[in-house]
């Protein structure tokens, strides 16, 4: 599951998200002072152009103004980025630097190359409409979400910003050109959310008498602005929808270098991806052979060949799915996981867990909904006592008995376990927690997606073998297939993008290979084309995560404390993952 939602926007169409956390530092030199202030005087910058995005980090300084989304603003933007890579390259001497600083200093040059290139080729401000919707709505929720301005104060902010919301309407039809025609439909949808968040939602949220001011009147002009774009999206836009959502073989290798920074080619991923889903298999056939007599007795055990084996997974899996709740106890059902979670966590000193806790779970907001189930956002770096969602998006209401049905054979009562453990406790939550913690700005404010999500999927398995689940092979077997999922993740993104494969190949690869309901494999082909490069991000750092942990433990020997260990691996911050061996080593 994805890891931060409205909190990985950005200005220039890659995520930003969340970083660091605190270790005793390292000998600053003064060229270590010079990029700090370097990079603080760009902040600073940033954050008065782009009130959004201070507002995700943070900072509220700029939290009653919306950003200037025109092509002209934006095309400023580039040439700020250009000129900002080239001054740092020209200011600061990287030999003179720290190792901590070498590594800022690289992290933050990488980022802005990566800008740069997403710009030139994959600008998410003319192919898709999404992006917009971050603003039109998000930016207000934050406010009242994510915020601990005191509540009148974020009530003031967010009519302000709510008055925005038709330039932020005609900034999108000026700017779109010919959007992937999935990414209209979804707008579409998710558009509709918007308006009914101005109309009634908004209100619940700001803590407000419906139809008061000083929301009222920007509330009135703000849904006639958006009924007004949603009827240009259907009659305009989605008619033009007709571009290409696959990269290509070129812009995807050149873009996966660009994401992963760790060293990897797009064709290594999938050979290791390729091979890593024919071990899982074997393995999950092991566990549901165990199961096998105690779900069906007397009913003999498929033939041991390929086919058998994957029959005798997928009756299992079926039957076990079957162990699930309501649609409407759906939030319930989650918060239920927490607290064993937790109380694991402590007694088996996985590590120390962050003290408030201020993880709260929610309903995802439907503004937000159409990919994926959950999400964490985290509590932003520069705020980091604010809250942290762990939002869950229930089935749709226009859906099928028949679909909600196979949504919760997905989404069954060990599932939500491991959902749990991968976007709260020890997984997104804990990690994003430790990381507010650092003492660099720029890891708090630049982080590695292949971190966070790799250290999410590492701590699934994890937690079972520590003897999370006493044993429950029911739950060890949806571990791996929650794991499977991350693995075939990467093969999806690269085949989609790169090799041509159609709708039909991929349901196969899900259904067939990853034992996916229909359900969610549909929803993650949705979101294949939705996105480049970030499903890859699980297995990729899962790998990096589980062969670190192998080789520090070897090293360490009969002195090795796996709380220890954790604590060390989350105290560097949201970083590459190729830095992990030489710090925590």
């Amino acid at each position: 599951m994805r890891f931060a939602a409205p909190a990985a926007l950005v200005l220039l169409g890659i995520a930003v998200m969340a970083t660091p956390a605190a270790q005793p530092p390292a000998a600053v030199s003064a060229e270590d002072a010079r990029l700090a202030n370097f990079f603080q005087s760009y902040l600073d910058q940033q954050f008065r152009l782009h009130p959004v995005y201070a507002t995700q980090q943070g900072n509220h300084d700029h939290d009653d103004r919306m950003d200037d989304l025109s092509p002209a603003a934006r095309a400023k933007d580039v040439e700020l980025t250009r000129k900002t890579l080239a001054d740092v390259k020209k200011e600061i001497d990287p030999k003179k630097l720290s190792r901590d600083g070498r590594i800022d200093f690289e992290v933050f040059t990488h980022s802005l190359d990566y800008s740069l290139w997403s710009v030139a080729n994959d600008n998410r401000f003319e192919f898709d409409p999404r992006v917009y919707g971050e603003f039109l709505t998000d930016s207000v929720f934050l406010l009242f979400t994510q915020s601990t301005l005191p509540r009148e104060r974020n009530v003031q902010n967010a009519a302000k910003r709510v008055a925005a919301v038709p330039q932020v309407v005609a900034a999108a039809k000026a700017g779109l050109k010919n959007p992937p025609k999935i990414l209209t439909e979804v707008t579409i949808r998710r558009n509709k959310g918007a308006i009914a968040f101005y109309e009634k939602d908004i209100w619940e949220f700001a803590g407000e008498t419906p139809g008061s001011e000083p929301l009222a009147t920007p509330c009135r002009a703000a849904v006639a602005a958006l009924k007004d774009y949603q009827t240009w999206l259907e009659t305009d836009l989605l008619p033009r929808s007709t571009g290409e959502w696959r990269l290509g073989e070129a812009k995807f290798a050149k873009k996966l270098e660009l994401e992963l920074d760790a060293g990897l080619t797009a064709a290594e991923v999938l050979k290791l991806a390729e091979g890593e889903a024919d071990r899982v298999e074997r393995e999950m056939y092991y566990v549901a052979k165990q199961l096998w007599s105690k779900l069906f007795p007397g009913r003999v055990l498929p033939p041991d060949d390929a086919d058998g084996r994957r029959a005798t997974t997928a009756a299992v899996l079926a039957e076990l799915g079957k162990d699930h709740g309501k649609p409407e106890n759906l939030l319930a059902d989650v918060r239920k996981t927490v607290d064993g979670i937790r109380t694991f966590i402590r007694e088996k000193k996985i590590l120390t867990l962050p003290d408030p806790d201020t993880c709260k779970i929610v309903e995802m907001p439907e503004f937000q909904r159409g990919f994926s189930a959950a999400y964490l956002n985290p509590a932003p770096p520069l705020d980091p006592k604010a809250d942290s969602l762990y939002a869950v998006a229930p089935p749709p209401r226009d859906w099928s008995a028949e679909r909600v049905a196979t949504f919760f054979r997905e989404y069954n009562t060990p599932m939500l376990q491991v959902l749990t453990i991968h976007e709260a406790y020890p997984g997104h939550y804990v990690q994003l927690a430790y990381s507010n913690r650092c003492p660099s700005l720029v890891r708090k404010v630049l982080s590695s997606g292949v971190f966070a999500e790799g250290w999410a999927v590492y701590t699934e398995q994890m937690m079972l073998d520590q003897g999370y689940g006493a044993g429950d092979l029911s739950l060890r077997l949806h571990q791996l297939k929650f794991y499977l999922r991350a693995v075939l993740n990467a093969i999806l993104d690269h085949r989609m993008h790169c090799a041509g494969m159609t709708d039909e190949q991929a349901l196969a690869l899900l259904m067939g290979r990853g034992f996916q309901t229909e359900a969610e494999a549909v929803a993650k082909v949705a979101r294949a084309k939705q996105s480049s490069t970030q499903l890859s991000t699980y297995f990729v750092g899962r790998t990096a995560f589980y062969r670190l942990r192998q080789d520090v433990q070897r090293r360490r020997g009969d002195g090795f404390v796996l709380g220890t260990f954790h604590e060390q691996v989350l105290s560097h911050g949201t970083l590459p993952v190729k830095y992990l061996p030489e710090l925590v080593r």
